[in-house]
């Protein structure tokens, strides 16, 4: 539990300190996963963020935070690949995301991440009029307008970063 407090203290300083403009969303842990979030606390699939950790798999770690809307399947092989300059890459494991972000599956946000660890954002994700992101942990969601997204150093929206 302390953990759980630690990481959602940690992302409300960060939002805090970027000037963020949001909503904490208190959730139970057992709907965290977005689908069965959205039905039981009333979102569509089409305004929630899927913040997804991408670890290259040769050489040095490399790894990337890739936001897109749930509804979306993100582009590992093609734009992904291209926007790390990696040979080979795949999603990172919970244990990887874990060590990298400090968060959980299923709470993980671009806010609060290692400065050296680029975002990159749908350009769906910035068409819509609010997202829910992960809060950190499980416990937590964040509403907020795309845009403020973009107050995060290293942040930048992607054209196709999704397969349709």
């Amino acid at each position: 539990m302390t953990e759980t407090c630690n990481i959602e203290q940690a992302v409300r300083s960060n939002l805090e300190t970027l000037g963020v403009q949001y909503e904490w969303l208190v959730v139970d842990p057992k709907f965290a996963d977005t689908a069965v979030f959205c039905e039981k606390y009333g979102y569509s699939a089409s305004h929630s963020g899927n913040t997804i950790i991408v670890a290259s798999k040769r050489g040095f770690p490399k790894f990337s935070a890739c936001l897109i809307l749930a509804t979306e399947r993100l582009d590992v092989n093609k734009k992904v690949r291209s926007l790390m300059q990696v040979s080979r890459l795949s999603f990172a494991s919970e244990e990887a995301t874990t060590r990298l972000t400090g968060m959980m599956l299923g709470g993980v946000t671009p806010f609060g991440l290692p400065e050296a660890v680029p975002i990159y954002v749908s350009s769906n994700v910035m068409r819509t009029d609010y997202v829910i992101l992960g809060g950190g942990s499980r416990s937590a969601k964040i509403k907020i307008v795309p845009e403020e997204i973009l107050k995060i150093c290293g942040s930048s929206v992607i054209e196709d970063l999704s397969i349709h």
